[in-house]
């Protein structure tokens, strides 16, 4: 299963950039993973369409405040759970700094809630690819998630 992920804005923060390529090159012993940065935040609705765009024809997540909690261990089964079913991409998308549109969350096949906390585009993106990361050493019965 490919993993896509569409952020609206670039990582700027020096250690969150090193955190995003040191994740990225983890998880290249599990699965393909593509990271699309869209270079400028166009508001919730032109982003929305550009995401949508881009994870046509995917399982659809979107990143939103107004989403479900999931712990990691439900990620852990929903992932075997798509695997079993022949999904085979699964895009993630993070939008702007005002969210997503509703048209946008209702495209989607999930809608999830990072953290109870706003938090910062680039660190979001950062905590993303660690759980992704860890729903795969989970998988294979490594440590790293212990």
């Amino acid at each position: 299963m490919k993993w896509q992920i569409t952020a609206v804005g670039k990582p700027s923060l020096a250690y969150a950039k090193q955190g995003v390529e040191e994740y990225q090159k983890r998880l290249r012993r599990y699965a393909p993973v593509s990271l699309d940065l869209l270079p400028k935040d166009l508001g919730q609705k032109e982003n929305g369409l550009q995401l949508l765009a881009k994870s046509e024809g995917s399982l659809r997540i979107v990143f939103d405040e107004r989403g479900e909690s999931w712990t990691t261990d439900q990620f852990v089964k929903r992932v075997e759970k798509w695997q079993l079913h022949g999904v085979k991409r699964v895009s993630i998308l993070i939008g702007g700094a005002d969210g997503h549109a509703a048209e946008t969350r209702k495209a989607a096949d999930h809608v999830i809630s990072m953290s109870g906390f706003t938090l910062q585009h680039e660190l979001a993106l950062l905590v993303l690819l660690e759980q992704i990361y860890r729903v795969h050493t989970v998988m294979r019965g490594e440590p790293y998630h212990r």
